[in-house]
């Protein structure tokens, strides 16, 4: 696989966060990963991102890539060189942009399935819903901007949250043939969150009981990050196996 560092603009990145039982978690996890714990729950999420100016990151900006993407995430621990690591695992990726379909797995980290999105942002209210193409995924959400961080079980503020999520910034993706993981890493020196509150949320994959049973997941949080300035680092494959 060809593995350029890619750079992009995180136009909007909306992270919806859910509480979840430790061992349901774990059994949907591979060999090599075992949840992180935050006050006794394992943390799942569902990431909305938006990039735009995607390119090469020796390239010119202005000329990029600009698409929709979502990941369903959980937050992972593994056994790294020199102990203990942190970051997240992805079992599904979804975008709008077929570049990113062809390319994911290939040109970059990630196989990608495709999706089509329905987003209406103003600066203060977000309402964003995809639904796969192959049928399997569907997601809805409504989330407005809040003054403050608060109500979650998880996070006592938002300098918690906010350290938690940039010190999970490794991400290992399943692939298809399911030998490996892929990895990527965010990389940023502006890194910025805000709060959000989630007015509604819909979601194939947690709201599925075979995958999560009743009170396994449950909405936690849901912060923003907006117009941050990224680079994307290919990390060395993971094997699915201990």
């Amino acid at each position: 696989m060809i593995t350029p560092r890619l750079a992009s603009v995180i136009e909007r990145r909306l992270l919806v966060n859910y509480r979840v039982d430790p061992q349901v978690a774990a059994r949907q996890l591979p060999a090599a990963l075992r949840p992180q714990l935050v006050r006794g729950w394992a943390v799942a999420g569902i990431c909305l991102i938006r990039l735009g100016d995607t390119r090469p990151r020796l390239a010119p900006g202005g000329l990029g890539l600009r698409s929709e993407n979502a990941a369903h995430r959980f937050a992972v621990e593994w056994d790294g060189p020199s102990g203990p690591e942190t970051g997240v695992y992805i079992p599904r990726r979804d975008s709008g942009s077929a570049i990113n379909v062809l390319a994911g797995g290939r040109i970059f980290p990630g196989d990608h399935d495709r999706a089509d999105f329905d987003v209406q942002e103003t600066p203060d209210e977000l309402s964003i819903a995809f639904a796969s193409r192959d049928g399997r995924t569907t997601v809805a959400v409504e989330a407005a901007v809040a003054e403050r961080f608060g109500g979650s079980k998880l996070f006592d503020g938002l300098d918690e949250v906010s350290a938690f999520f940039r010190k999970g910034s490794k991400g290992f993706s399943a692939t298809r043939a399911g030998r490996r993981l892929d990895g990527m890493e965010l990389r940023t020196d502006a890194w910025q969150i805000e709060p959000a509150t989630l007015r509604s949320v819909r979601s194939s994959f947690f709201e599925d009981p075979e995958r999560f049973p009743p009170g396994s997941a449950t909405l936690d949080c849901a912060v923003l990050m907006r117009d941050v300035p990224v680079t994307w680092h290919p990390l060395p494959a993971m094997a699915t196996a201990a």
